[in-house]
């Protein structure tokens, strides 16, 4: 059980760690002056192909990283 505890902790510094860098790798959300003429993020080319880009995996990635973490801290807190 020990074994496992630490391969556990182990995978939960290294998600850690990589989600601090994969959110430090993505861009600010400031819309810049399209907030100011109402234009949204969707309207643009740019906005409708957002899936497909880097900031978008990096955002799909950010999102299962952070399912990772929450998932191993809950496992971690359980007492065997």
């Amino acid at each position: 059980m020990d074994l496992l505890r630490t391969i556990l902790t182990i995978l939960f510094i290294a998600d850690s760690v990589l989600m601090v860098v994969v959110i430090l790798m993505q861009q600010g959300k400031d819309r810049g002056l399209g907030a100011i003429a109402g234009m949204s993020s969707g309207d643009t080319y740019w906005g409708r192909n957002k899936g497909r880009s880097r900031e978008g995996r990096l955002e799909r990635l950010t999102r299962v990283m952070a399912i990772v973490f929450v998932g191993l801290a809950v496992v971690l807190n359980v007492k065997f």
